[in-house]
């Protein structure tokens, strides 16, 4: 006797509305917790970020005394005005040549030092430890030290000079000489720092790379630049940015550079000879007290610092892919 065949049980469709809850909880925890885990950075961004570049825009576009506050809506009267300054284009003038003179030697001095310390010298770890080290001390510190090695009539360098028959430099009264003291100081400051970045990166790079351009006769000069460079392209733009950022700021090495700045009377040298926008931004909001100008002036650097740092990610990209 043959069981009779049981038929199929029809398909029960379930409604989006009558999934079961722990389902929805589900495929929403999927789709909005990572917006979660990043809103913390966008939030601390907007305060201290975002807001305070509007903030100076709108006290950029009006006559604003930091002690008087607001004296009514001026439209673009201060940059008008700045592009008329002297002061500023010999502050921008100051500004740039700082960056090129500090950033671009101490990008290529950390670039040489990490492939030094690659090669696995002994005590490895003390050496680390070693290039760190200036960037960990105070920088009022190193503009001390460094204003006693630049001094004109008792200083290190110019004893060293007059041994090549150079005759004594004043470091604090020339513009190029006071471009160079305040150049070696940040160099000094940074170098280490960028080498351990790429020390990193560079232990990032498959061996077996190295071993194949060995296996084809290809020489250590060879691999830095074909191997080595493009592989951590990655850092090198990151280090190429910060750099420029953080070099077209400088603020405490020339302030500290100059004697006048403990009274409160700083401008950069005795005729602004290594003044940078930041420290002319300084002056005229808290020594003039003219809020509005100096937010014209931050607003300016922030372009500067937004159009060199496009220019220097775009070269850097393409030369660091040649390989």
């Amino acid at each position: 006797m043959t069981r009779p065949e049981t038929e199929a049980a029809p398909a029960v469709s379930v409604s989006p509305s009558k999934e079961p809850k722990r389902f929805r909880l589900s495929n929403w925890d999927a789709k909005y917790t990572p917006y979660l885990i990043i809103a913390p950075f966008f939030v601390v961004f907007g305060i201290f970020g975002l807001y305070p570049l509007i903030y100076t825009a709108w006290v950029s576009l009006h006559d604003w005394q930091l002690i008087d506050g607001d004296q009514g809506f001026i439209g673009l009267d201060n940059y008008v005005k700045l592009f008329g300054d002297a002061n500023f284009w010999n502050a921008l003038f100051n500004t740039l040549s700082l960056f090129v003179l500090s950033t671009v030697p101490q990008l290529l001095a950390a670039l040489g030092l990490a492939a030094l310390l690659d090669r696995g010298l002994r005590g490895s770890a003390f050496w680390r430890a070693g290039v760190l080290l200036p960037n960990v001390i105070s920088v009022a510190a190193v503009a001390l030290v460094f204003a006693q090695f630049f001094g004109r009539d008792f200083g290190i360098v110019n004893f060293l000079l007059g041994f090549v028959g150079i005759d004594p430099i004043d470091w604090r009264a020339e513009t190029w000489a006071s471009h160079l003291a305040v150049s070696t100081m940040v160099m000094w400051r940074w170098t280490g720092y960028n080498a351990l970045l790429y020390l990193a990166a560079m232990q990032s790079v498959p061996k077996d790379m190295y071993e194949s351009a060995t296996l084809d006769g290809a020489g250590r000069w060879r691999m830095f630049w074909s191997i080595t460079v493009p592989s951590i392209r990655p850092t090198i733009l990151f280090t190429v940015v910060t750099s420029t950022i953080g070099g077209l700021q400088l603020f405490a090495e020339p302030a500290l550079f100059d004697p006048a700045f403990a009274t409160s009377n700083s401008t950069g040298g005795s005729d602004r000879q290594f003044q940078t926008l930041v420290l002319y931004m300084y002056e005229k909001g808290f020594r003039l007290f003219d809020a509005g100008y100096a937010a014209t002036v931050a607003w300016m650097l922030f372009l500067v610092v937004l159009v060199v740092a496009v220019i220097n990610f775009t070269l850097t990209r393409r030369i660091a892919g040649k390989g």
